[in-house]
């Protein structure tokens, strides 16, 4: 019986520390379910507290939750001072939050000249929402020609924005040189963007030279992309010379992949066949 007892009486006093538990954060978060008369005082002072801070929390960052009538007067001129810088840059950045009603005459300023300087970038990356009506001449100028030479760039890097209707003659050459180079170097190095029409005789050679370079040192390392019917006879028999030697070794070494029946007869004579006698 006394046994008994002592159980529940466990089971009671765990079930009441859970409660308060759950009430105390209940109060801390303040919810409707908080029951204040069921708190110590240290956990009231507590709640009090986590409370407040929640709040300050909510009036810094904008949330409609927040209580202004909450706040001690250092807090709420923090509060404020906070929140005007936020709407300042918030303007600067052209964000939807923007107030400009709350903006003094200098930020005002401020912000029309990012927004001028943003427009103008804007307008000469050809990005963005450019609008030249809101340009100088002279940034009209300067824009043509960035907008001009950005042109150039990507002719020259064959990139798709090239328009060359609106190149000029000299850079028309320019921009033939550099495709043309580009080509050269995409077949001297083998890459699939590679058009061998347009090569010189001496581009040419030399592009065929490296294939067959390329070609000879994949089939020396065993790579997928050799091509054997390529090689001369000279690298031919030196390939198969150094095969034959590796297998050798292979087979003598019982390392690596070994074909007994490539062995010549007195490779085959060297090499013992099954394991050593055990001398007793």
């Amino acid at each position: 019986m006394q046994v008994a007892c002592l159980s529940f009486c466990s089971v009671l006093a765990w079930a009441q520390s859970s409660n308060a538990a759950r009430n105390l954060a209940e109060c801390r978060a303040g919810n409707n379910a908080c029951d204040s008369s069921k708190l110590s005082p240290a956990d009231l002072e507590a709640t009090s507290t986590a409370r407040h801070e929640g709040n300050v929390f909510d009036c810094r960052n904008g949330f409609t939750s927040c209580d202004r009538s909450k706040l001690t007067e250092p807090e709420a001129i923090s509060i404020a001072v906070a929140q005007h810088q936020r709407n300042v840059s918030d303007c600067k950045d052209s964000m939807s939050s923007c107030d400009r009603s709350k903006l003094t005459a200098s930020e005002a300023r401020e912000v029309g000249v990012s927004e001028h300087q943003r427009n103008l970038a804007d307008c000469k990356d050809g990005v963005g929402g450019c609008d030249r009506s809101k340009l100088t001449k002279a940034e009209i100028i300067s824009t043509d020609e960035a907008k001009r030479q950005l042109n150039v760039s990507d002719c020259k890097g064959g990139f798709g924005l090239c328009d060359h209707s609106e190149l000029t003659l000299s850079e028309a050459a320019e921009v033939s040189a550099a495709e043309h180079q580009t080509n050269a170097q995409n077949c001297a190095n083998g890459w699939s963007d590679c058009d061998l029409s347009k090569l010189t005789r001496s581009e040419a050679s030399q592009t065929a030279v490296a294939d067959h370079r390329r070609n000879l040192s994949a089939c020396r390392v065993g790579l997928e992309a050799c091509d054997y019917s390529k090689l001369t006879t000279s690298e031919a028999k030196l390939l198969a010379d150094v095969e034959r030697n590796r297998n050798y070794t292979a087979c003598r070494t019982g390392h690596g992949y070994c074909d007994p029946s490539r062995l010549s007869p007195a490779e085959a004579k060297t090499i013992q066949v099954g394991p050593k006698p055990i001398v007793q």
